[in-house]
């Protein structure tokens, strides 16, 4: 299959136009086995992340290439649109496809995305793990952010998170190399996603959750495994997430964002250890460590 087959497919006209776009559910194994020399001298066979690149084209135009282990690309396609402000909603999109033998997602809109050369024309480059971008202005929009104001985390559901993440089968765990991030609700994992950079991992979640009807009842809670940049907590506020939890620290602009939105940010959590880098008034201490009472 070819690139202009997997367009024509995309484009196919639906016999009932729907709000939730069609998806493939492309499939790509996210390890693969290699053979390396140890410290002795000996031959092992050991497995790494399996990296890929899938260029993204919106209505037949060329967009972006993305870097990533595949787990989920239609999600993480999606995630991209909204999260690079280019797309309001599902609602927007009327298709989403993806062939790893091309590698190459189609994205077909129901109207076209308005000044897409303008709106991509600028581009930022981040602190995301390989290299992060975002099109336009990173603090456009941020001012229209409203977070949840009556949002709370008890610290003993902040731990059993932290447990969580620690106790979940996971490509880190075989592999190495990846970056991990989960949406909770209160405490109760809603979805884990690996891959190459978190920025990935967040999109993917961000698509996954905009094609959600509803999330159970409760507050949401952002888990990542890497640092807490001005894009990181961007996104997560863009998503509606008003608690983030990193096992990383944060970055200078990744707090005053966070401090101007309203976000809990908290860093530097393994165990019963953590840091509250702003608005702590979002955390309810029921479980202070003995030794840290008493001092």
């Amino acid at each position: 299959m070819n690139l202009a087959d997997l367009q024509n497919i995309a484009e196919a006209p639906a016999s009932v136009v729907a709000t939730r776009p069609r998806l493939t559910q492309a499939h790509a194994d996210l390890t693969r086995e290699v053979t390396v020399v140890d410290e002795s001298g000996q031959h092992r066979a050991i497995r790494i992340p399996a990296e890929r690149d899938l260029t993204v084209y919106v209505d037949k135009r060329e967009l972006v290439t993305l870097m990533t282990l595949g787990a989920h690309p239609e999600w993480l396609v999606l995630g991209y649109l909204l999260n690079q402000r280019l797309v309001s909603g599902v609602h927007e999109i009327e298709s989403i496809t993806v062939d790893w033998d091309v590698g190459a997602a189609a994205v077909v809109t129901r109207s076209g995305i308005d000044r897409i050369e303008e709106r991509t024309a600028r581009r930022v480059v981040t602190t995301g793990c390989g290299q992060g971008s975002v099109f336009g202005g990173l603090m456009d929009d941020v001012d229209r952010i409203v977070l949840p104001p009556q949002a709370r985390l008890r610290q003993s559901q902040l731990y059993s998170i932290v447990n969580t993440i620690r106790l979940h089968d996971s490509t880190y765990k075989t592999a190495g190399s990846v970056h991990a991030c989960a949406l909770f609700v209160d405490e109760r994992l809603q979805l884990f996603v690996e891959d190459v950079g978190r920025h990935n991992a967040v999109d993917t979640i961000a698509g996954w959750m905009a094609l959600q009807g509803s999330l159970p009842a409760g507050e949401k809670v952002f888990y990542t495994t890497g640092r807490l940049t001005s894009e990181m907590v961007i996104k997560s506020a863009q998503m509606g997430v008003p608690v983030v939890i990193s096992r990383s620290g944060i970055t200078e602009m990744g707090l005053h964002v966070a401090q101007r939105v309203g976000l809990c940010a908290i860093g530097r959590a393994t165990h019963k250890r953590f840091y509250c880098f702003s608005h702590p008034q979002r955390i309810v201490f029921d479980a202070i460590p003995a030794e840290a009472g008493a001092a």
